[in-house]
């Protein structure tokens, strides 16, 4: 079916390349070694007319991904155990590292799609001073701030084994990547890169 180019869809560029990277429990941040942090690279790209912002916005909410906000990503590690989130870059740039401080560093740039399951440490490194972005939740649920201290866990740990799994790709719907990584097993694309895994 022909998207019509006011559409938000219209800006979702078909075929992403999508980054999967997967990480462990390092002992203060649980992460979350059933569902990996899914990292798609050009996911939109933006014209002269529209706001970036309200387009993305749009798409992550048209596949149930909501209660969103606009701004930059926090300076210090953190993590949420109430819901999944989706980062859409939509300004600027930056190098986050996610995964805690043994983790990996991924840079993230305007048109990139960061999808972190609950319970993944995420931090700012270092942007551009234009650097906005935004983001939503799977299903629209309600999200807490957790930051790695002792005294999280194991609550922390119980919240997240309860979050459900999303009904959508943040980007993509029902036939996305994140429905074949997070429901199916790591069935391989020829668009996907390799797995990098860290513990």
């Amino acid at each position: 079916m022909a998207v019509h180019p006011a559409s938000p869809r219209s800006n979702v560029v078909a075929g992403a390349e999508v980054v999967v990277l997967s990480f462990t429990d390092d002992g203060a941040f649980p992460n979350n070694p059933r569902l990996p942090v899914l990292h798609y690279r050009g996911a939109f790209q933006f014209g002269k007319a529209g706001d970036p912002a309200t387009v993305v916005e749009r798409v992550f909410g048209m596949h149930r991904w909501s209660r969103p906000w606009h701004d930059g990503i926090y300076t210090y590690h953190h993590y949420h155990s109430t819901a999944h989130e989706a980062l859409g870059c939509v300004g600027g740039h930056a190098r986050l590292q996610v995964g805690g401080p043994g983790g990996i560093d991924v840079e993230f740039q305007r048109g990139d799609v960061l999808v972190l399951p609950a319970g993944v440490a995420h931090k700012n490194v270092e942007a551009s001073d234009d650097l906005f972005v935004v983001g939503s939740y799977a299903g629209g649920r309600s999200y807490d701030m957790q930051y790695g201290h002792a005294d999280e866990r194991p609550a922390a740990q119980e919240r997240i084994d309860r979050v459900p799994l999303p009904e959508s790709d943040p980007v993509y719907g029902k036939d996305g990547p994140l429905i074949r990584h997070w429901r199916h097993g790591d069935g391989q694309d020829p668009l996907e890169t390799m797995t990098r895994r860290r513990k």
